[in-house]
């Protein structure tokens, strides 16, 4: 299937695309801000630019957008045109190999999914709070 827009017009509509403080990542940091955490985001020196990141316990926190990363890709892979499944599969690719690069650094990778923040916020926030919990107590 073709696209149906000219490559002028997919240029416009991508640089509209946000791609960091969106309002997923928002409702995280607010709620990560309001328990007293203290992190940085986007990191531009880690690998994958993280969305939140805690250094001193050395966790890195990802937001992933289900169509962008490709939450469960291979069940609706079918659907999608060549252009968005090399997108897509790029996508996971790098997001693979940044995961790997971050976790030879010595660095917790905690990627949070659309979908998972949107449905349940404080499990989100939670899945954080042991990721760090888990990295204080295995420094010591």
């Amino acid at each position: 299937m073709a696209d149906n827009l000219t490559p002028e017009q997919r240029s416009r509509c991508m640089s509209r695309v946000r791609n960091r403080d969106t309002g997923l990542e928002l409702s995280l940091r607010r709620e990560l801000h309001r328990r007293g955490l203290g992190f940085r985001k986007h990191v531009r020196e880690l690998p994958g630019t993280p969305d939140v990141v805690f250094r001193r316990r050395r966790v890195a926190v990802f937001v992933d957008g289900d169509f962008w990363h490709g939450y469960r890709y291979p069940q609706w892979k079918h659907t999608q045109s060549r252009f968005w499944q090399a997108k897509i599969e790029t996508n996971r690719a790098r997001d693979r190999r940044n995961h790997a690069k971050l976790r030879r650094m010595g660095w917790h990778v905690v990627r949070l999914w659309q979908h998972q923040i949107e449905r349940d916020l404080d499990a989100c926030v939670e899945r954080v709070l042991v990721a760090l919990d888990v990295e204080r107590t295995s420094r010591k």
